[in-house]
C-alpha cells in the first residue's frame, strides 16, 4: 500500500473506537430468538501506528464483510467496533477490557500482532469472547490452552521454513544471517527462520535489536564481517526499510528476505528504491490483483468500491475472519460461548482460502506465497513450492 493510499484510510480510522456499521435496536450478548437485534464484534489492531499499513486492509475487508451481511436486512445485524491498538500491548489490554465490560462485544477480529494477541488472549478466555486473528502469526499462541482463540493464516512455524526453504532452493546458501528486533512476531518468525536454515545445513549467525533502535550500525557491521549468502529479518516493514537502507549503506549486498509483517510497499519507501531492489518477502497471503478471475476478481472490484484502494496484504483474511463470525450469528447464535461452540465445526470456503479450524484454533491450510520487489514493485512470485526469483 502507498503512502498516499495510507494517509487516505487512516484519516477512516482516526478514533480509537469507532463503530462503522450503525445498527437498529437490542444489544450483544443475549440468545437469538429473542429481543436481540443487534450484536457487537470488534475489530483490534494498529490503525494510526508505524505498522497500520498491515491492518488497515484487513479492516477493510472485515467492514465490507459487514456491510453486506447488514445489507441484506438480517434479523440480527452487527455492529462492527474498532479499537486501535497501535499494535501495542498495553492499549490492546486497557482497550479488551473496555469492549467486554463497556461495549459487550461478543466475538473479536484480531488482535492483528502477535504480541498483542498474547497480552489479552487470556482476558479473551475469561471473558468467553471469541476471536479470529487475521494476522498474528507467532507459532506460540497455539499453546496457550487457550479455547476461544482461533486465526485463519499459516503460523511462523510454517512461514519460517517456507522462506529458508525456498532461499535454499533458489540460493544454495552456505551461510545465513538472521535478525529480529525485540518484538514477539519479529522474535518467533526469525528463530522458526533459524531452525529451518540449521535443519538443512545451512551456517546461521544471529543479532538482535531495539524495535525503537534508528542506528543500526552496530548489526550492519557484524552482517558484513560474517558475509553471508542470505540475510533474513524477522520483522515488519518500518524496522525493516530502515535496516535494508543501513545495510546497503554499509556495502551489504548480499540477498534480504523478510516476512508477512515486511509485505507492503512502504519497505521500499522506507529502505530506497534501489536498496529495496530484489528484496524477498513471503506470507501465508494470497493478495488478488486486477487480473485474477472468480471469487477472488469479484473480492477485488467490491473491496476497490468498498475501501477506494486496491486489497492489499490480509485484505482476504479481514474478509474471511469477519465471515466466519457472519456465519455464526447467521446460524442463530448471538453469544460470546455460542458463537465459539459455532466455530469448532465451521467450514466454508473463504476468499482466501478454505477456511476451517483446528482444534486449536489453527487453520487447516497453511499455504506460504513468495513476493520480490521488481523495478520497485512488491510482485507475487507464486506459491512457495514453484516461486522463481526475478534479477
Amino acid at each position: 500500500m502507498s503512502g498516499a493510499r495510507l494517509g487516505r484510510v487512516l484519516a477512516l480510522a482516526a478514533a480509537s473506537s469507532l463503530v462503522l456499521a450503525a445498527c437498529a435496536g437490542g444489544g450483544g450478548g443475549g440468545e437469538a430468538g429473542g429481543d436481540v437485534t443487534s450484536v457487537k464484534i470488534g475489530f483490534m489492531g494498529d490503525l494510526t501506528g508505524e505498522n497500520a499499513a498491515i491492518v488497515i486492509p484487513p479492516r477493510n475487508g472485515a467492514v465490507m464483510a459487514v456491510e453486506e451481511y447488514n445489507a441484506k436486512n438480517p434479523k440480527v445485524k452487527i455492529e462492527l467496533v474498532q479499537y486501535d491498538s497501535q499494535g501495542k500491548a498495553d492499549q490492546a489490554t486497557s482497550l479488551i477490557t473496555k469492549a467486554i465490560t463497556q461495549d459487550k462485544i461478543v466475538g473479536l477480529i484480531g488482535p492483528a500482532f502477535s504480541g498483542e494477541s498474547k497480552a489479552i488472549g487470556g482476558q479473551l478466555e475469561e471473558g468467553k469472547i471469541p476471536s479470529i486473528s487475521p494476522s498474528a502469526t507467532n507459532p506460540d499462541l497455539a499453546k496457550n490452552n487457550w479455547t476461544y482463540w482461533h486465526r485463519v493464516v499459516a503460523n511462523d512455524s510454517d512461514q519460517g521454513p517456507g522462506i529458508a526453504d525456498f532461499l535454499v532452493k533458489a540460493k544454495s546458501p552456505k551461510k545465513a544471517f538472521v535478525l529480529s528486533d525485540d518484538q514477539e512476531y519479529s522474535v518467533g518468525l526469525a528463530d522458526a527462520v533459524a531452525k529451518s536454515f540449521e535443519g538443512a545445513g545451512v551456517t546461521v549467525e544471529r543479532d538482535k535489536f531495539a524495535k525503537d533502535a534508528s542506528d543500526y550500525s552496530s548489526t550492519v557491521t557484524k552482517v558484513a564481517a560474517a558475509n553471508p549468502d542470505v540475510i533474513v529479518f524477522g520483522g515488519y516493514y518500518a524496522q525493516a526499510g530502515r535496516l535494508l537502507k543501513q545495510l546497503r549503506d554499509g556495502g551489504v549486498k548480499t540477498i534480504f528476505a523478510s516476512g508477512d509483517g515486511s509485505l507492503d510497499q512502504q519497505l521500499v519507501s522506507g529502505a530506497g528504491a534501489e536498496a529495496a531492489e530484489g528484496a524477498v518477502l513471503a506470507c501465508p497471503c494470497n493478495i488478488p490483483t486486477s487480473d485474477v478471475t472468480g471469487a477472488l476478481k469479484t473480492f477485488f472490484d467490491n473491496y476497490k468500491k468498498s475501501a477506494n484502494v486496491d486489497p492489499a496484504i490480509y485484505a482476504t483474511e479481514g474478509y474471511d475472519a469477519a465471515t466466519g463470525f457472519i456465519k455464526a450469528v447467521e446460524a442463530g447464535n448471538t453469544t460470546g460461548e455460542k458463537i465459539n461452540e459455532f466455530l469448532k465445526t465451521v467450514s466454508f470456503e473463504g476468499v482466501s482460502k478454505p477456511i476451517k479450524f483446528k482444534a486449536n484454533g489453527e487453520p487447516e491450510n497453511n499455504a506460504i506465497f513468495i513476493y520480490q520487489v521488481v523495478a520497485g514493485k512488491v510482485k507475487l512470485l507464486g506459491a512457495a513450492e514453484e516461486a522463481k526469483l526475478e534479477g
